[in-house]
């Protein structure tokens, strides 16, 4: 007798891909398109490339930049934040645990809005001026507990009295660190490390709550391009992201190919 296998999850998976996919490919098709609107192809062009790079993109290189300064400087604050924490809850074990658990898990559940809110009260209340610190401020408070979560999943498998063995045979406590525990959990800080700074990037509710005046970050940007109709110039930013994303991986695919090679 046959074995008639299923057509049905190929199907799903297709269906879900070509969904995900198709308006990806249909936003790079429209920042060639010479049609405005985009909704009638009107022939090729680089127009919108151009204005992109000319006087008109100034607001939009700006945001961007403000946003991967805020990326970098938050990613940098909660992965070293986030790593402590996840160390410390993991080694020390007290009453109190299940309450620094939901410390951590807190930032994860609570809806954007409410943290937004919460900090623009919080910030109103210290006069402190709204800018580029106050939205640093704001996404480590959220990027620490992705990266505690991250990294705390990778020491479940870790033993402590590695750490221990190592201190026996003469490590200090400086050595032990970077010698032992810091290459075992490596792994987990650069997965946090990458969440943290993709979430930080593409952050909005939060950041429309504490940005300041001049301190627009690309989201923000967008949003406010969207309302003008400026749609051919994020088709172009957006092609243009996508392009060093997909270069990124691929990078990153040969390398890791190349380090499998030599180590075979």
């Amino acid at each position: 007798m046959k074995d008639r296998r299923s057509h049905l999850p190929a199907i799903m998976t297709w269906a879900v891909l070509i969904f995900f996919y198709i308006p990806i490919i249909l936003l790079v098709v429209n920042s060639f398109n010479a049609n405005r609107q985009g909704t009638i192809w009107m022939g090729f062009t680089l127009k919108w490339y151009e204005q992109l790079f000319s006087s008109k993109g100034r607001d939009i290189w700006r945001a961007l930049t403000n946003t991967l300064i805020v990326a970098t400087i938050a990613t940098a604050i909660s992965t070293f934040i986030g790593t402590c924490g996840a160390f410390a809850l993991h080694k020390y074990k007290s009453r109190f645990q299940n309450f620094h658990y939901c410390l951590i898990y807190t930032p994860l559940v609570v809806p954007e809005i409410l943290i937004g809110i919460s900090l623009l009260i919080f910030f109103m209340a210290l006069k402190i001026e709204l800018g580029l610190t106050t939205i640093v401020i704001a996404h480590v408070t959220f990027c620490i507990s992705y990266v505690a979560m991250a990294v705390l999943s990778r020491l479940q498998d870790f033993d402590m009295t590695i750490l221990e063995a190592a201190r026996d045979l003469g490590a200090n406590h400086w050595t032990t660190t970077w010698k032992v525990l810091v290459p075992i959990i490596l792994p987990g800080i650069f997965a946090g490390a990458l969440l943290a700074f993709t979430l930080s990037i593409d952050d909005f509710v939060i950041t429309f709550f504490v940005n300041g005046p001049g301190t627009t970050t690309l989201p923000i940007q967008i949003q406010g391009m969207i309302k003008r109709g400026a749609m051919p110039l994020i088709n172009a930013l957006s092609t243009l992201l996508l392009a060093v994303t997909f270069v990124a991986i691929l990078a990153y695919q040969m390398i890791l190919k190349r380090n499998q090679r030599n180590a075979g």
